[in-house]
């Protein structure tokens, strides 16, 4: 049984995690705990769970930001998008056949990783150019290899796209954007199989979806007013923060 005060503050833990995700991505790693803490949910459970109610959090972010997203180079928008569905199903179905514990044990390696690629891309002296970075083939590989991972856990796919996008060329707010709209792809697929599990604790997900919503629509406000360089900064700040707390826990 829900308490109010515990599905206030899932609702609340959905609104940040709303406004992290839009914004830098990461966000699962604020609703994932807190659903396990909160919601006394297992880890599975609280995976899936928190997957399904992020979902229209992911809808608004990539609908309130879908002017800034774009393709690289001959990879359209469009293929991408196709290119993270089908990876979001090869994942959603591993999940539902392998145990989680191996995957959540790679997660701190992988944001680690990909906050550091971040980092090198958005700070280096010389800007990147599209023209001197990733093959097109190598870019829809990477991506559909994401995807897997974003329809088995999900978490620091944000950091992982943003990487790719801005190391094949695409400028960090636009690779904001279109990181939104390809996350709300490869969990659409994810989700079509999750809302049939039994694993799925409605009561929390609806409280965790309104706070997301809402977070969504924050978040949308800040990416167009936050200047660029401030964008880069927080999302190198949270990344490296998230890396160190899931080392330690």
């Amino acid at each position: 049984m829900h308490h109010i005060d515990m599905l206030l503050l899932i609702a609340f833990a959905g609104f940040y995690a709303g406004i992290q995700n839009t914004l830098a991505g990461g966000g699962s790693f604020i609703t994932f705990p807190t659903l396990m803490l909160a919601g006394g949910l297992n880890p599975l459970a609280a995976n899936i769970t928190s997957t399904v109610a992020m979902f229209p959090n992911q809808i608004t972010s990539s609908l309130g930001g879908r002017r800034l997203g774009g393709g690289v180079g001959e990879l359209s928008l469009e293929k991408l998008f196709f290119l993270s569905i089908a990876g979001g199903l090869v994942g959603a179905v591993l999940l539902l056949n392998t145990p989680v514990s191996f995957f959540t044990r790679l997660v701190p390696w992988l944001v680690l990783f990909a906050t550091s690629v971040f980092a090198w891309g958005s700070f280096r002296k010389k800007p990147l150019h599209a023209a001197a970075s990733m093959s097109t083939p190598m870019v829809a590989a990477i991506q559909f290899c994401i995807a897997i991972y974003g329809g088995y856990f999900g978490g620091g796919i944000g950091f992982l796209m943003l990487a790719t996008l801005i190391m094949s060329g695409q400028e960090v707010r636009m690779a904001t954007a279109t990181k939104n709209i390809l996350a709300m792809a490869m969990n659409a697929s994810a989700v079509l199989l999750f809302v049939f599990s039994s694993q799925v604790d409605w009561i929390a997900t609806v409280a965790l979806a309104l706070g997301g919503v809402g977070g969504g629509f924050a978040g949308n406000w800040l990416v167009y007013r936050l200047p660029e360089r401030m964008l880069r900064i927080f999302v190198v700040f949270v990344g490296f923060a998230l890396t160190i707390w899931l080392f330690l826990r």
